[in-house]
Parts: structure tokens; C-alpha cells; sequence
């Protein structure tokens, strides 16, 4: 078989059939997307999915620091070279969509860079730009003749303003420090630098200020990102007017939206986007936690996709395994509990979250700013009403601490003026744990929109859910998951360590639930900000079938590397290793002082401990120089390797077959083994493996890339070619059926997939397991051409040369 583009009448752009995820920057531009464009067809995707693509922070290589609304980046190429890509897109019959940030922009360096912001540094409060920033101008003192009006903190000094002072010069209308430039208010230029610091609409300080006293809303806790007011109706016009003319003139067709939890009203900005463009095909990257469903009244196609991720990666891995691997994993951290022991309430993972939110709250936590925000808003809707005051400050902060460290999702989705959904009320209540007292009772209300409305009442309710999500993301993701290190592969972005694994029955009716309320969502495996690669998370599953096995093998592979370790770094250590490789100390290091740093137990980014951080790396660096224990990491990895060849074309088939628009990351159409960012946003090259996909035809036994590929090009033009139809499971009969998921799309086209192959090995393999074919003529195995007639097949058979098998009807390949 030979894969070559379809012809060039592309499916309707409302419904891409798949897509492929581009990280365009400096080294990836869009005149090198242009040039993939003939092996992105070939491949069978219809649309490219690319990464922002307006004016980003100089040498930006993710593009989610935009600085300029009203152009394409000239780093990638501009928009003549945007224009050239959609051009020969169309004239293969593919199509474009964008991703597109509404929550924030850069505060870049110099700062110049970003006018709209430069223009309310100068002006202040008065700046026609004044609306665009999330800035509460009430929590700083504002100049001596405005000292009411307030300002905005820029914490980007390296030290105390005194201990600083001499490295701040002024040059013309400007205020230098070091590659920082800010404009000068004008008429303060000539005065003495004490008397001109006091002056301006902003106050330079110590960057450690930003926890306690930023009064500028940011993306997490990223100070260099500044929130953009997009519900304002003027601002969303001027931040989306060039994407959206771009999307009136043909050249883009849909779009992502990046962290809609951060917007005041989701829903609302979702509207104005539809109202904006027809309806064009949009998803939104909205993180849901346990059952959470997206709100049906959001106008999209769905998410992007980290549900379909859970789900796919939950039904492959063994549940009972992985409890029994926390079990252990607790055992050698901290002495507690056995190998082997089942999960059980409270379950640690659930405990690390619980502390991960606290600690971003607390009172010089990252997040301290944004509660402080949240207390004077309290504080003044109290001075406004006397039914609602006399709740000291304290008692709101703690309140407000306890909810927020409690919630269970993101955030609410309640709107000012609107009864607050079901969903929400349970969500608070949940938060409280029963713990409800007058002022809890105060907080609840005001977060869920029960106590009327006003300019601050609907501010502290929209402002609640933004900072939700920012403790959800920043405690759960970005610190719990990094501390709790039991199986590497379950923290991941929407991640549920502590209920691991997924019932095919489950499986089914998720995706029975996807093809009735969001057929068109995206479906991913991987990102560019997965922690670990799918294939990565693969190979890890299989340490759940093997818990105390891989208990065994990280206690000797610590004593191996000799004293120095603590056990759970040497956990992390160990599997990162194994999800990885082969892998370069220069890819493993980084990775490993990240996670230590974002755990934040013995080392951050803001208090490194350079002494741990030293030991860690040497550590890593050591193992490969250890000629007792790189053989055994280099021959633990081959043994793993069949069963982790099973899981990854496993995940690939059912990713490209669920219900859903699958969405490709660039280069895991083969075996991709990357970490988190910013190892998994390198440059891929697509010319490379576009010669790989002429070759890629007729797999060869062990050549995994090959038929990884292969699947993949297969099913792509299996879905370009006809929509698939209906969802229905198929069981199979056996002493191993529950190691065959399978399912039909329609009459069709059938999905068969091995999964816990090592548990399956160790228990004799197939056997006499059947599976029955639908009757209505012959099927084909489009993966290595074998044909099977209807009725019972053995697994075995259907199985022989590889895990998975598409089937479909003679005559329908």
C-alpha cells in the first residue's frame, strides 16, 4: 500500500476528520509547514493545527507570549507566509486552525514591545488601553498628586529597590534597568530618580513582592504574562481582529482556545467567537476533573482532547496493579502501608493535591495575591451592606483558602446573574466538608452568585472561578503531580492518580457519552504540555502489571547507585529513565531539577537549593557511567519492551478511532519518547519522515516505527475517506477476553486492541479466546491485509502479527 494524498476537495472545514499539531518558532517556521504540507496529506490529516500565530516575545518557541494583537509573527514569516501555507494546504485539500490566547499577553523584555501595556504604564488609569489589563489600581498607593488612583506593581527587580538603585538609568523619555525599558510618565523625565520613581503609574519592586502584593491578574502564577480583559467587548475586537479577518478571507478555519478557565465569562467569549465566525469549528482546552462534563451551552466542538487522554490511557493500564504500586511506592518513601496494598480513602495522591492547593494559597504562597484580591472585594461588599459585614479580613482569607483548597474542579461555572448550576453548588459544598460557618457561608454565596448582583458582587464571582483554576493548575498539575511519584504516567495534565486504570465497560460508555453530546471534541495522547509522551506513559504502564517486580528492580537499582538518593527521587529518577529511553543526560537533567522544582519539597524556582539540586543531577549523570547498572536499566527496558509495543499501538488505534477528532502532536506518528516542556517542543523533521511513510507500507517484525506509522497512515485515510459510523462494543468469549477491547464503528469497520499484554503473557496468551465477527460478508485487516470471513475468529489468529487489528469489509479498505 502506497500513501498519497486525497484529492483536493477538502471535507467540510466544520468538521476536520483529524488534525496535526504544529509547534511553529524560530527554528519551525511557516515556510517550513508550508513545505510539510505534502506529507501531512500523504499522512491523511485534514486540517493543520498551529500554535499562536500573532506577534510573540522575541525568540519565542511556543508563542504564548503575545505582544502584538494586529499582525502575524515576523519571526515565523508574517502573513504572506501564513497566506502561502493555507494556499498549498488548500491545494492539497487540507485546512488551517489557530490557536488562539484571549487570557493574556507578554510583559515582555523590553517592555516596549507590548504598547498597549507601555501606553498604561505612561498614562496610567487614564490610557485608552486602561481596559485591556485585569489590574486592580486599589491595591497600590498611586503618586503623590493621585495617591487615590492607584498603580500597578512591576516586580521585575533582581534585589531590594535600594539595593538597586544605581542600575537604574534614565535615557530620554525612558526608564532603563538593565535590558528593561519603561516609558516615563510624562513630564517626570528631569526630575531627581527618588521624587520620578514616586511619579509613575507603576512601582518598580523586588520580584519576591509578586506573591503578596501583584495586583495584576497573570496566567498561574507566570509573572510575565499579564491577563487580558477579553469580555470587554472593545478588547475582544482588537485582540481577535486579525484572526478573525484572516477567518472571513478563507485562510483560517477553526481554532483552539488556550485556558478558557482563565476568562471572566467562558461562555460568553465562546458566544461573541461563534457570533464572530459563523460557527466556525473551535474547541476549547478546558481541563475536566473526574465525571465533569463541559457545560452544554458552551458553543464549541468540545476540548482539546486531555479526557479522551485519561480515558485511553486509564482503560490500558491495570488498576489493581497500580494500586498495588502505590502501595509500595508509599512503602519506600515513607515507611507507610506494604507492598501490595490496595488503594484505600484517603488515598495519598488525593492528600499531595489537597496539600498542593493549601500551599499555594497560604500566606506566602504563590497564589497569596490573587486571595488578597479576593478579601478586599469581600471587605468592601461588607462596608456596602451591613447584612454582609463585620467579617474580618482574616476570617474571609481563611475561608476563602479552605474552599479553594477543597474545590474539586477547576472552577465553577457560574455567571453573575444566573442561578448557579447544580454542578457548582455540589462542587462548594464539597469544598466546605461540612465545615460551613457564617463567614465560609459568605464566601460560598458570593462565589456561587446567590447574593444578587453588582459591579463587586459579579466581580468576586467571575474573579473566584479565574482563581480556581489558577490554584487547581498551579497546585494539583504543577506541584502534586511532581511529588507524588508512585506511576509517572497517571500525573498527568487532567490526571486522576489516585483512581487509577479504567473498566472497558467504563470505556465504552464515555465514548457512547462523546458520540451522543460532542462528536466532534478533539482527542489527544499527546501535547505540547503532556508531562510525558504517550508512548512514554505506555511503557510506564506496564510497571503496573508488575508492581512488586518494579518495587524490586528500583530498590536495587538505588543500592546500584550507591548512598546519596532519597527514595522518592529515586523513584522519579528511575522512571524517567525507563519512560525515556534512550535518553541523553542533557534531556534527563533538565527534566529532573524541573520536577524537583515544581514539587517544591527540596528545592523551587524561587529558593533553589543548589546543594540538592547538584546531588540530583549527579546522580542522574553517575548511572550512565555505572557499568552494574546501565546494563540492567538498558536490558529492564528490553524486557519491558513487548509489552509496552502493545500499549503503544493500542493507544494509537483506539485514538484514531474513538469518537472524536483525533489531534496528532508532531512526530508521534511514530514511537515518541519525550518529557515535559521543554523536551517535547523541539523541532521535528517532517522531511525525514516523509521518506519513512513511502517505506512504511509493509511493517517489519520489530521495526516499531514502522508500524506505528504505518497504523497510522491507515487509519487517517480510513477516516478521510467516509465519517465512521456508530459506536458499539464487541466482547469477546474466553479465557482472555478481558484483554481485547474491541468495538465496531458502524457496519463497517471493527477496532480490536490488546490491552494488560503482560498480565495476558503471563497467563498463557489467547488460548481459545473468540471474537465474533458481524455477519454481512468477509473482513479485511487493513493493517497487514489478512482476510477473515464472519463469525467467530480466534484472537489468536486475528492477532498473529501484531496487538491491534483494523478490520473492514472487503471491498471497503
Amino acid at each position: 500500500m502506497t500513501y498519497a494524498a486525497e484529492p483536493a476537495q477538502p471535507r467540510p472545514a466544520a468538521v476536520p476528520s483529524a488534525t496535526y499539531r504544529l509547534q511553529l518558532q524560530p527554528g519551525f517556521t511557516l515556510h517550513d509547514a508550508t513545505a510539510a504540507v505534502p506529507y501531512l496529506a500523504a499522512l491523511g490529516v485534514s486540517h493543520l493545527h498551529l500554535s499562536p500565530l500573532l506577534e510573540a516575545a522575541p525568540g519565542s518557541t511556543h508563542g504564548y507570549d503575545t505582544v502584538d494583537h494586529g499582525r502575524i509573527s515576523a519571526q515565523l514569516g508574517g502573513e504572506p507566509a501564513l497566506r502561502a501555507l493555507a494556499a498549498e494546504a488548500h491545494r492539497h485539500g487540507l485546512r488551517l486552525l489557530a490557536d488562539v490566547v484571549p487570557n493574556h499577553m507578554a510583559v515582555p523584555v523590553p517592555e516596549r514591545l507590548n504598547r498597549p501595556l507601555w501606553h498604561v504604564l505612561r498614562d496610567g488609569p487614564d490610557s485608552p488601553y486602561a481596559p485591556w489589563f485585569d489590574i486592580d489600581w486599589t491595591a497600590q498607593p498611586g503618586p503623590p498628586d493621585s495617591p487615590g488612583r492607584g498603580r500597578v506593581l512591576l516586580p521585575l527587580l533582581g534585589d531590594r529597590l535600594g539595593a538597586v538603585l544605581g542600575d537604574l538609568v534614565v535615557d530620554g523619555e525612558e526608564l532603563r534597568y538593565h535590558d528593561h525599558a519603561l516609558p516615563l510618565r510624562p513630564g517626570t523625565a528631569g526630575l531627581p530618580l527618588p521624587e520620578l520613581l514616586s511619579r509613575q503609574w507603576y512601582r518598580l519592586a523586588w520580584w519576591r513582592l509578586a506573591r503578596t502584593e501583584l495586583n495584576y491578574r497573570r496566567f498561574f502564577t507566570v509573572n510575565e504574562l499579564i491577563a487580558v480583559r477579553v469580555e470587554v467587548p472593545e478588547v475582544f475586537e482588537a485582540t481577535h481582529g486579525v484572526l478573525l479577518r484572516l477567518h472571513r478571507e478563507g485562510v483560517l478555519d477553526g481554532f483552539r482556545i488556550d485556558h478558557p478557565d482563565g476568562l471572566a465569562d467562558p461562555r460568553g467569549y465562546l458566544r461573541r467567537l461563534a457570533g464572530a465566525t459563523g460557527g466556525a469549528y473551535t474547541v476549547v482546552e478546558k481541563i475536566l476533573t473526574g465525571e465533569e462534563r463541559l457545560p452544554g451551552d458552551w458553543p464549541c466542538a468540545g476540548t482539546t482532547g486531555y479526557d479522551a487522554l485519561r480515558r485511553i490511557d486509564g482503560v490500558l493500564t491495570d488498576h489493581a496493579g497500580a494500586c498495588q504500586l502505590a502501595g509500595a511506592y508509599e512503602h519506600a518513601v515513607s515507611g507507610a502501608g506494604s507492598g501490595g496494598e490496595p488503594c484505600a480513602d484517603p488515598h495519598p495522591a488525593v492528600a499531595a493535591a489537597r496539600r498542593g492547593r493549601a500551599d499555594m494559597t497560604g500566606p506566602r504562597g504563590e497564589l497569596a495575591a490573587e486571595v488578597e484580591r479576593l478579601v478586599r472585594l469581600a471587605v468592601r461588599i461588607g462596608a456596602a451592606e451591613p447584612a454582609h459585614a463585620d467579617h474580618a479580613p482574616w476570617q474571609l482569607r481563611d475561608a476563602l483558602r479552605r474552599v479553594l483548597t477543597g474545590y474539586p474542579a477547576y472552577r465553577p461555572y457560574v455567571r453573575p446573574g444566573e442561578p448557579a448550576p447544580a454542578v457548582s453548588e455540589e462542587q462548594v459544598r464539597e469544598a466546605l466538608d461540612g465545615s460551613e460557618d457564617a463567614t465560609g457561608r459568605l464566601v460560598a454565596d458570593l462565589a456561587l452568585g446567590r447574593l444578587g448582583s453588582g459591579p463587586e458582587k459579579d466581580e468576586f464571582c467571575a474573579r473566584f472561578a479565574q482563581t480556581a483554576a489558577a490554584v487547581a493548575a498551579k497546585g494539583v498539575e504543577d506541584t502534586a503531580f511532581y511529588r507524588w511519584n508512585a506511576l509517572l504516567a497517571l500525573n498527568e495534565v487532567g490526571g486522576e492518580p489516585a483512581r487509577p486504570g479504567l473498566p472497558p465497560a467504563a470505556f465504552h460508555a464515555w465514548c457512547h457519552y462523546v458520540e451522543e453530546h460532542w462528536p466532534a471534541t478533539m482527542t489527544v495522547l499527546s501535547t505540547h504540555d503532556t508531562k510525558r509522551s504517550a508512548d512514554a506513559r505506555a511503557r510506564l504502564a506496564v510497571l503496573a502489571e508488575q508492581p512488586r517486580a518494579w518495587a524490586d528492580e528500583a530498590a536495587a537499582w538505588s543500592t546500584a547507585a550507591g548512598p546519596g538518593g532519597d527514595p522518592n527521587s529515586d523513584w522519579l529518577l528511575w522512571q524517567t529513565l525507563v519512560a525515556a529511553w534512550p535518553i541523553t543526560p542533557d534531556r534527563l537533567v533538565p527534566a529532573l531539577l524541573k520536577a524537583a522544582r515544581e514539587a517544591k519539597l527540596r528545592t523551587s524556582w524561587t529558593a533553589p537549593d543548589a546543594g540538592f539540586e547538584q546531588a540530583l543531577a549527579d546522580r542522574a549523570r553517575a548511572a550512565y557511567a555505572n557499568p552494574g547498572l546501565l546494563p540492567r536499566i538498558e536490558g529492564f527496558v528490553r524486557a519491558l519492551a513487548p509489552h509496552a509495543r502493545a500499549n503503544t499501538l493500542s493507544a494509537a488505534l483506539l485514538h484514531l478511532t474513538v469518537p472524536g477528532v483525533p489531534d496528532l502532536y508532531q512526530g508521534s506518528e511514530e514511537p515518541l519518547y519525550t518529557l515535559v516542556d521543554p523536551d517535547n517542543r523541539g523541532v521535528v523533521d517532517l522531511g525525514a519522515l516523509a521518506v519513512r511513510l513511502t517505506d512504511s507500507a509493509t511493517p517489519r517484525a520489530g521495526d516499531l516505527a514502522r508500524e506505528k506509522l504505518h497504523l497510522t497512515a491507515t487509519a487517517l485515510h480510513l477516516r478521510r475517506r467516509r465519517p465512521l459510523g456508530a459506536y458499539r462494543p464487541l466482547a469477546a468469549r474466553g479465557p482472555a477476553a478481558d484483554h481485547l477491547l474491541a468495538f465496531a464503528r458502524g457496519d463497517d469497520v471493527i477496532t480490536a486492541v490488546t490491552r494488560l499484554p503482560y498480565g495476558l503473557a503471563r497467563a498463557g496468551g489467547w488460548q481459545d479466546t473468540a471474537l465474533d465477527l458481524p455477519a454481512g460478508g468477509a473482513w479485511t485487516d487493513e493493517l497487514t491485509g489478512r482476510r477473515h470471513p464472519a463469525g467467530p475468529v480466534p484472537v489468536a489468529e486475528l492477532l498473529t502479527a501484531q496487538p491491534v487489528a483494523l478490520l473492514t469489509r472487503r471491498g471497503e479498505a
